[in-house]
């Protein structure tokens, strides 16, 4: 790290040492209400903190406040979370996306189960050897659930720090020096050390990082940001210069190419040919309609000749258009083949019969939900 640079950077705007009693002071009036977020002096529930920041990995709080409230009344803690089997959790967090973080939740649930008599460790060191817990998650939540004195960096955070800053140094690079200013913002007092743990002094580590948070959220917006409510405006160098908006500066994003692939829609009845795809890679462990490789340059023909092989099944129905979908790192466009085979007809190995009317039971990714909208033409 260049301690020249921070140094720099902390001489920026008003006294440093202001800026993190004005940001409580600003959290305590205006904190947002989440379903994980305990009333103000209460104490956050470890199991709650982590279920939450799981889900809000790459998705926003209002996408995933239904899902943790649904995981909650089905799984109320890490006990009964990992005693559920892999496949009703991937079923409940089926349309979230990115769901090797349901895979890696379902993991940690019975670590935390089995080697940790289902309490979760207090330490950020602890919090990182449990599956699907990296740096961030565990900063996060060593400071909210246990006031460990730590920053962790999210987006928001990072729009934040930048803009009060005035960070040039283009993301992802800037991420070392974004978090060590972002810790200068921390609650001063002993977060985390044996006093404050035995409640002779209170400790508002975790009000620190969400109070940040909240206001990357709710004032430091990426467009138009409310400047003007912000409780550290005063020393915010990006808005002194008028180019808030710019920051945090970030490298070109590179695009991924586009793959191409078909998808079979396949019905008996009232039933719908399903499969389970490999529990590793994209997607892992959840289920699909039987379909080719995603390839660059794929044509259909070939894409058709990977169709499934089923008694009487001879010709495909190509439906009209393509389904799109974007994955982090590619565009997919899927053609849509169709068939119907007779009531008694067996699956192909590896592959099952489910009801139409249960899809919404069945752990389908949105890009299989599209595919299959689009084939039965719902």
């Amino acid at each position: 790290m260049n301690s020249g640079v921070v140094a720099k950077a902390k001489r920026r705007g008003a006294e440093p040492s202001d800026r993190p009693a004005l940001l409580l002071d600003w959290y305590d009036r205006h904190r947002r209400r989440l379903p994980w977020r305990p009333p103000a002096g209460e104490r956050a529930d470890p199991y709650r903190v982590w279920l939450s920041e799981i889900m809000l990995q790459q998705t926003g709080v209002k996408t995933v406040g239904p899902y943790f409230e649904k995981f909650l009344a089905r799984w109320p803690d890490v006990a009964a979370l990992g005693s559920a089997s892999q496949d009703d959790v991937l079923r409940m967090w089926a349309g979230l996306g990115y769901y090797s973080r349901a895979r890696n939740l379902h993991a940690c649930a019975v670590a935390v189960l089995r080697e940790h008599g289902g309490v979760f460790p207090d330490t950020e060191q602890g919090l990182r050897a449990l599956p699907g817990i990296g740096p961030y998650t565990a900063a996060a939540i060593a400071a909210i659930a246990f006031d460990v004195r730590t920053m962790p960096v999210d987006g928001n955070i990072e729009r934040v720090v930048s803009r009060l800053y005035a960070v040039e140094e283009p993301l992802p690079q800037a991420k070392p020096l974004i978090g060590e200013l972002a810790s200068t913002l921390l609650d001063p007092s002993r977060a985390g050390d044996e006093k404050s743990r035995a409640g002779d002094e209170k400790s508002r580590a975790g009000d620190s990082a969400q109070a940040l948070m909240d206001l990357g959220s709710s004032i430091c917006t990426p467009k138009k940001p409310a400047c003007a409510l912000c409780p550290l405006n005063e020393d915010c160098v990006a808005r002194a210069r008028g180019d808030q908006e710019a920051f945090p500066r970030k490298a070109p994003k590179k695009t991924g190419t586009l793959r191409r692939g078909a998808a079979f829609i396949v019905t008996r009845g009232e039933q719908l040919l399903v499969r389970t795809r490999v529990e590793k890679g994209l997607l892992g462990g959840m289920t699909e309609v039987p379909g080719s490789e995603w390839l660059a340059g794929q044509d259909d023909k070939t894409a058709l000749k990977q169709a499934p092989v089923l008694k009487g099944v001879t010709r495909w129905h190509r439906k009209a258009g393509v389904v799109t979908h974007v994955f982090t790192h590619f565009p997919l466009e899927l053609v849509i083949y169709t068939a119907d085979v007779a009531a008694r007809t067996r699956p192909p190995e590896g592959m099952r019969w489910v009801p139409i009317a249960t899809l919404a039971d069945e752990a389908l990714p949105n890009v299989m939900r599209k595919a299959i909208a689009h084939g039965l033409g719902l």
